[in-house]
């Protein structure tokens, strides 16, 4: 799976350190997710970040062709 978390960030024009705040959810975890070097995020982790972000978990998470 490819997250899109880089692509919403940058549209709302928020920061990881933003999100980190509003979530609740370690910055640690948040910049893994962010540069992709978590293979299988906890489900709960990204139901935080969509709803943050406004967005579905569908739309956050996209299948790698």
């Amino acid at each position: 799976m490819k997250n899109n978390l880089r692509v919403l960030l940058a549209k709302k024009r928020q920061k990881v350190s933003d999100l980190a705040k509003e979530t609740g959810l370690s910055k640690s975890a948040l910049t893994a997710l962010y540069y992709e070097r978590t293979k299988h995020p906890d489900i709960g982790t990204l139901r935080k970040i969509a709803d943050y972000l406004g967005v579905t978990i569908d739309e956050l998470l996209t299948p790698e062709e």
